[in-house]
């Protein structure tokens, strides 16, 4: 077994308001993720579920973890395999489905990267990295569902 990697938030609740949870629509869903040597992130509930669209969601960043993990494998990988990137960008979106009774679950998440390379490369050997970095990508082997990944055309590097 490899090293164990400990992950430490603290999560401070905003939203009690005068009335706390005396209704469901009484209290605020507003709070602060908070990482010791970090910045403090404004976060909330979806704003379906009465939150502030201003605000991250847990669903917003588990988007996001999903990937941004995907790019750092990828980068990664293409270092490795002396492909010089030199811009990225994903437009990932995720599905969420919620039950009648309210609980609910990701169904799937598609990432689409645009990667920007120095020198013209072989598109089946960028589908590879992505592939090496979905294999890799330690966020997305911990989740029950599809994480897809719909790469946009590579592109090379404007010249100056």
């Amino acid at each position: 077994m490899g090293p164990l990697h400990t992950y430490s938030v603290i999560v401070d609740w905003t939203g009690a308001g005068d009335r706390g949870t005396e209704s469901y629509t009484s209290y605020g869903r507003d709070h602060v993720v908070r990482i010791e040597g970090k910045p403090p992130l404004p976060g909330s509930s979806d704003l379906a579920f009465r939150g502030d669209a201003d605000r991250y969601s847990p669903e917003d960043l588990f988007v996001a973890a999903l990937a941004q993990c995907h790019m750092l494998w990828f980068l990664h990988k293409a270092a490795m395999a002396g492909v010089a990137v030199t811009g990225y960008t994903d437009r990932a979106t995720g599905t969420m489905r919620v039950e009648v009774a309210g609980a609910g679950q990701f169904t799937e998440v598609v990432l689409h990267p645009k990667v920007e390379v120095a020198e013209p490369v072989a598109e089946d050997v960028v589908a590879d990295l992505h592939q090496q970095a979905h294999d890799h990508c330690f966020i997305a082997r911990s989740v029950n569902f599809p994480v897809r990944h719909a790469p946009l055309a590579t592109q090379v590097a404007a010249r100056a």
